[in-house]
């Protein structure tokens, strides 16, 4: 790695001072941006920016690349704080269930989703799953996306689940792109189970837990705190037990009903709480007194036809909002974050703005790479995106289905 100037650009989007760590409420309508505009990268940080009016040029042009961004915009890259994207096969046989009637949970109870991939996971051998998700992080990063978080929860075994964490370990150290991995062994209860609940989570505390700690395979853990999956006394149990092995919470909560599983959420200072497509005038006061960040998944939505998340709500109580992709074979087969700007703004009423905040710094900071990550800043990692020529910052959302980006850099390096 050496040095690139990106001179010439149209508009230098998500310009932060570095104190910013998120942007809640009414602050998220306001995006700081500096047209006409230049960026310094040096190794693998951001160095210098400011507008071409003001740069005085560089003496020392020797190891030295220049990009012309005449007509185009340079993002922060996206931040995916809640995927799926280490899985075994694909699940479009349930998605032709669904198009002839049934619901999410209709399939669930007759063999399919989540313990469907359990099934075909653990089949695959650890290179296999490496090989496939790999590809997927270079398809995701094509589209923007710079940062990623990556659970585990289609094992639903001790080796199982250690073999996809292991994955996920493997894909932090051989690819550019930031990875957070996310224990998420209380996905499901696995069939053999059924009867004997206690005794699967027995088998995340006692022994799945003891052994991420011994080979540092997480930085998070999650539950499915939901009607039919993990109850809020069982979230709770889970959440203390991987609190003592150093694991923050980052929790599936409220994707089809309200059982309390936020305040769980909240109690354990998770990092997030996600999906909160149910939300009622509770849930949203008591996020409102906290210091989680909600993350909402328009695309699981979309594609599960089920309610989407009130966004506006959140915003106007002063909540700060992050959006991810939540791409995984069931209910989103797609890691597209562009898209799921587009849904946001469509479907829950977010201008361009209040977007553009919620897939950069605030997902940051739903991942913990709020220092690093996220924003235009003086000594965050240079992992940015170029677009084409595009007419404006609205443009990117409006223009759906069509990818807008042309040039990738993730820590300093130019993504071929």
């Amino acid at each position: 790695m050496g040095r690139i100037l990106i001179k010439n650009i149209k508009e230098l989007v998500q310009v932060l001072e570095p104190q910013v760590k998120k942007l809640s409420g009414n602050e998220m309508a306001n995006l700081s941006t500096i047209k006409d505009a230049w960026l310094a990268i040096e190794n693998d940080l951001i160095v210098g920016f400011g507008k071409m009016q003001d740069w005085e040029g560089i003496s020392d042009w020797t190891n030295l690349e220049v990009i012309d961004a005449t007509g185009k915009m340079v993002f922060p890259t996206w931040c995916d704080s809640h995927t799926h994207l280490v899985f075994a096969a694909s699940r479009e046989e349930e998605f032709v269930d669904r198009i002839k009637g049934l619901t999410y949970q209709e399939i669930a109870a007759k063999g399919g989703g989540i313990l469907n991939s359990a099934k075909k996971l653990q089949t695959k051998s650890e290179e296999e799953l490496y090989q496939d998700a790999l590809k997927r992080i270079h398809e995701i990063q094509q589209m923007g996306t710079g940062a990623v978080e990556i659970k585990s929860g289609y094992g639903l075994s001790v080796d199982a689940e250690l073999k996809m964490l292991r994955v996920i370990k493997k894909l932090k150290q051989t690819t550019e792109i930031a990875i957070k991995a996310t224990f998420l062994g209380a996905h499901a209860i696995p069939t053999e189970y059924k009867e004997n609940r206690t005794a699967y989570i027995d088998l995340i505390i006692n022994e799945m837990l003891p052994k991420i700690k011994d080979e540092q395979l997480a930085d998070y853990i999650d539950v499915f705190c939901e009607t039919n999956y993990y109850t809020t006394e069982e979230t709770d149990r889970i959440l203390a037990a991987g609190a003592k092995y150093g694991l923050t919470p980052k929790i599936h909560v409220n994707q089809f009903t309200s059982i309390g599983g936020i305040q769980v959420g909240i109690k354990h200072n998770a990092r997030s709480v996600d999906h909160l497509e149910v939300m009622t005038d509770n849930d949203i006061s008591d996020l409102s007194k906290s210091g989680v960040m909600p993350t909402l998944l328009p695309s699981c939505s979309f594609f599960l036809r089920i309610p989407y998340a009130p966004a506006r709500d959140l915003i106007n109580k002063g909540l700060p909002i992050a959006l991810a992709t939540d791409f995984n074979p069931g209910s989103t087969p797609s890691g597209n974050m562009n898209f799921v700007l587009s849904l946001a703004c469509i479907h829950y009423k977010l201008t361009p703005e209040e977007a553009i905040n919620a897939a950069t710094i605030n997902a940051a900071y739903a991942m913990g790479l709020e220092n690093t990550h996220g924003s235009i800043t003086i000594g965050k990692k240079a992992t940015i995106f170029i677009t084409k020529e595009v007419p404006n910052i609205a443009f990117l959302p409006y223009y759906f289905g069509s990818n807008q980006i042309e040039q990738v850099i993730i820590n300093g390096k130019l993504i071929k």
